[in-house]
């Protein structure tokens, strides 16, 4: 019992003497954790300089674009062809992904050799060798009649400008083929397939890095995989970065895998602290001196040499076998990966040592072999630091991009040095969890690798593109031609003649009503004014004084609510309530009992015999909200003689509301638009001297079907879901209103096609008002990243995607810019008419404008004035923001038409 006791106590010492041995010998091997955290931070800022235009020729990590832009989303399916070239072998595959509700994936594939001769002889024999393998799986497996999208998995680094091309950057591992290098290695396969037309009906619809591949295999079966890595011969990682950080490729939208080929860090001297004497004595002996410096820190290509070229120096040294040295030893090679990985192994380690040492031509002592074991298991340790580091690095950035405290992914892994050595997987994962604390990882082994990743990256690619076909085809009926513009600006102008006569004026659909403002401000209107403005829910009362000479207007104003029970009742307790209020108003302003002129803003249709003849109030002026603005305009400019109304809806309450008006012409959702015209043009109304405002109401134009080729089938939904069918259509397809539930009726169609939310339509989506108007604005702000527009959805009870969101925000703008068309179309129609009327070559012409959709809205005012400037290139149309039309607007009416009542007394 003494003797076993004793025996182990010699071994246990022995090892540790021989483990000390060997950490003093690779000391600059074992690295900290403040080592790690220090390469992880370099490793991000090469990552940074990588993804940067001015910076990305210098960067050692190329961080290429590989225009593989979505992850699967379980709908793909299809039969699909395979190719895999970059490893010892080369694979062609056939995948067939079904659907039927559940992710199925079948495959069946031939691996072929990849000769010394092929992949190091000239790059044309290379081609046609895959070209000829892939001939002869077509017919072994009988495909020849089957026309088949085809992914070509390719593990070398190309600079990719489209999903279905790659220019060779260079070779790496024992590749070495001529003529191949800055070529695209597409179009060179395409050529050589060309030899089997009969058998070879191919479409190369994707090239993909192994890395990436393996990152779609694993996104395939979990969702939450967004970053692939590959520890084998070589190694790599790739992840999904946001577009709006690659400065490399257009386009802000969404998000692209990034293959970082993290190889090559350190080529630019960021490791030389890190690097060993080992290191570089391989470097040098390697295929490509200076090249894929961290790759020969890491890969199973390397990981026997280095442990060769240790055992080699420590003989020398005489720290192992007595100073022996077998001739094996002295030969490149001959420790290979698998070698390392059965000396690590648990139990059968050792055994394992002195089997492949003895083999070496070594007579190794038991020292020996835990010494060389100990070499192997900090050479090994090494590598999964490192790339620890690098992939913590991409973790973080992930999670940064995504401004999360705590980030739950997927990392997609496969490799021949991940999968067959012992210990590598469970090293890897527990200094990630201990460098990212703040990320939940999985990591998921890859099933059949990277070629079924290609296959999936070429079914991801043929659902993408029949999807982006669906959803082109919807967009469309919302882009006009500048034909079908022209259209509705013609169209509009036969309307307002319609309107101005008397004989046509009964079936006209824009009713151009007088308003009986006949003037201007000119600047000498001056006085207390008191102004109303009712339109909702509540009213205004307002205080205006006016100066003449500086043109100055202060205002006071106070806020009464209309009561439920009075909105409901009669037309005289309103108004009572109403005078109630402006003798509270005058009181408070300490003006009890004064008699002022009062001018009553009055946002609904209204047809004036006069100026004043609406209420038994002494009312100087009754004024539309339109009319406000413009006259609050040309207050301040001379030229204004057009004012118009663009709305946004406010809340979703309001919005139900409003999508029940009866009359369709919504309190401050509006909208409208109203100028000066000629009298002498204006048939319902005597004289025909000087101008008058009329106020459109065009929101009624196409009333008479004038506009139904234009019209959608979303129009239609909208206008038949209303109060008002077959009414203020123009309204309808361009007013705040309604845009967002224009909108709502599209996502709700593209949810049932299954191109949007997983084809789940939510409760909320199908409740009518949801999506206001305000939420359009939101959503293309161009300022909003992708992950914004997911919150703004989620809050609609919308669980999307990243590719949701860009198809949400391609619809807000499709129907957004539409609608500014429209208006513009309709403007055009103003200006060029005025333009006419004063027999003018050129006219210089204001707008004044208000209202949300044209305030806020991060498109929609500039798309307007592109479109009257397009149909109008004759009239130099300025637009001016109109401050409180309906209630400074209503007061400067007032004092305008004070000024010429005064001016008539004095004839």
């Amino acid at each position: 019992m003494f003797a076993v006791h004793l025996l182990a106590f010699y071994f246990t010492k022995l090892k540790e003497d021989q483990i000390k041995k060997v950490d003093r010998f690779l000391y600059h091997m074992r690295l900290s954790d403040e080592t790690l955290l220090d390469i992880m931070a370099r490793f991000q800022a090469e990552m940074q300089k990588g993804l940067g235009k001015d910076t990305n020729p210098t960067a050692s990590v190329k961080m290429l674009p590989t225009f593989v832009r979505a992850i699967p989303d379980g709908s793909e399916n299809g039969e699909f062809l395979s190719l895999d070239l970059g490893g010892s072998k080369f694979r062609v595959l056939k995948v067939q992904v079904s659907e039927e509700g559940k992710r199925n994936v079948q495959m069946e594939s031939q691996f072929y050799p990849t000769p010394n001769e092929i992949i190091r002889g000239n790059g044309t024999e290379l081609f046609e060798y895959v070209a000829d393998c892939l001939a002869d799986f077509m017919k072994t497996k009988e495909l020849t009649q089957k026309k088949l999208p085809l992914g070509l998995t390719f593990s070398f680094p190309c600079k990719q400008t489209k999903l279905e091309e790659g220019i060779l950057l260079s070779w790496t591992k024992k590749f070495k083929a001529r003529g191949v290098l800055g070529t695209d290695v597409v179009s060179s396969l395409t050529n050589a397939m060309k030899r089997h037309q009969q058998d070879l009906d191919v479409d190369i619809l994707a090239l993909v890095n192994d890395t990436v591949g393996t990152m779609m295999t694993c996104a395939y079966d979990d969702p939450y995989c967004e970053v692939g890595v590959i520890i084998g011969t070589g190694t790599n990682a790739c992840y999904m970065e946001d577009m709006s950080n690659i400065d490399l490729v257009e386009g802000d939208e969404g998000r692209m895998c990034i293959n970082t080929e993290w190889g090559a860090f350190g080529d630019d001297g960021a490791l030389e602290d890190i690097r060993t004497e080992f290191d570089r004595e391989l470097d040098l002996g390697s295929l490509n001196p200076g090249k894929q410096l961290f790759e020969k820190m890491i890969s199973g290509l390397y990981l026997g040499e280095l442990v060769r070229l240790i055992l080699l120096k420590m003989a020398k040294a005489g720290l192992l076998f007595g100073g022996e040295k077998s001739s094996a030893l002295h030969i490149k090679g001959k420790i290979e990966t698998r070698h390392v990985a059965a000396m690590e192994r648990y139990k059968e380690g050792l055994a394992n040592t002195r089997e492949i040492l003895t083999d070496l031509g070594l007579e190794p002592s038991d020292a020996d072999c835990i010494a060389v074991q100990h070499v192997c298991t900090i050479v090994s340790f090494r590598s999964a630091n490192l790339c620890a580091a690098a992939l913590a690095a991409i973790l973080t950035r992930l999670r940064e991009n995504k401004k999360l405290v705590r980030l739950r992914t997927t990392v997609g892994m496969d490799g021949t040095l991940y999968k067959i050595h012992p210990q590598y997987p469970k090293r890897l994962h527990k200094v990630v969890r201990k460098l990212v604390p703040n990320c939940d990882v999985r990591f998921l082994l890859s099933e059949s690798g990277s070629t079924k990743g290609a296959a999936m990256v070429t079914a991801v690619a043929s659902r993408v593109q029949a999807q982006r076909k669906q959803i082109d085809k919807v967009l469309a009926l919302f882009r006009l031609t500048q034909e079908q513009l022209v259209g509705v600006r013609n169209k509009m102008r036969v309307e307002f003649e319609y309107g101005l006569k008397k004989d046509t004026h009964p079936r006209a659909t824009v009713k151009m009503l007088p308003t009986y403002v006949c003037g201007m401000p000119d600047g000498t209107e001056k006085g207390k004014f008191l102004a109303l403005d009712l339109g909702g829910t509540n009213f205004r009362v307002l205080l205006v004084k006016i100066r003449s000479g500086r043109r100055s207007v202060r205002m006071y104003n106070k806020i009464f609510a209309i009561p439920l029970e009075i909105m409901q009742g009669t037309g005289e307790e309103l108004f009572d309530h109403i005078v109630q209020c402006i003798a509270d108003f005058l009181d408070y302003m300490g003006l009890k009992g004064a008699q002022l002129p009062l001018g009553f803003t009055f946002s609904f249709p209204c047809r004036q015999a006069s100026i004043d003849k609406e209420f038994d109030l002494d009312i100087v002026a009754v004024v539309n909200d339109t009319v406000g603005t413009m006259m609050t305009c040309g207050y301040e400019d001379s030229n204004c003689e057009v004012g118009l109304i663009a709305e946004g809806a406010q809340d979703g309450e309001e919005l139900e509301r409003n999508l029940g008006e009866e009359q369709g012409v919504a309190q401050g959702t509006g909208s409208n638009m109203c100028y000066m015209e000629e009298m002498r043009n204006i048939e319902l109304v005597e004289g025909d001297e000087g101008k008058m405002c009329i106020n459109t109401e065009w929101g009624g134009f196409g009333d008479n079907g004038c506009l139904d080729d234009i019209q959608t089938q979303y129009d239609k939904e909208v206008d038949e879901g209303s109060l008002n069918p077959g009414k203020q259509r123009y309204e309808k397809m361009t007013s705040g209103m309604y845009l967002g539930e224009i909108v709502r009726q599209i996502l709700i169609d593209l949810t049932k096609q299954g191109l949007l939310f997983r084809g789940h339509i939510s409760e909320r989506l199908q409740t009518r008002g949801i999506f206001e108007t305000k939420f359009l604005s939101q959503i293309e702000s161009d300022r909003l990243a992708l992950l914004q527009v997911r919150r703004i959805l989620q809050q609609l009870g919308l669980d999307s995607t990243c590719e949701d969101s860009i198809v949400v925000k391609e619809v807000c703008g499709a129907v957004s810019r539409r609608a500014a068309q429209l208006y513009g179309a309709g403007l055009a129609a103003i200006v060029e008419k005025r333009r006419e009327d004063q027999g003018l070559e050129h006219v210089r012409i204001t707008v004044g404008v208000d209202g949300t959709l044209y305030k806020l809205h991060p498109h929609f005012s500039r798309i307007l004035r592109e479109t009257v400037k397009e149909l109008a290139p004759q009239c130099d149309v300025m637009f001016m923001l109109s401050e409180d039309g309906s209630g400074k607007g209503a007061a400067l009416i007032t004092a305008v038409a004070k000024r010429l009542q005064q001016a008539q007394r004095e004839h």
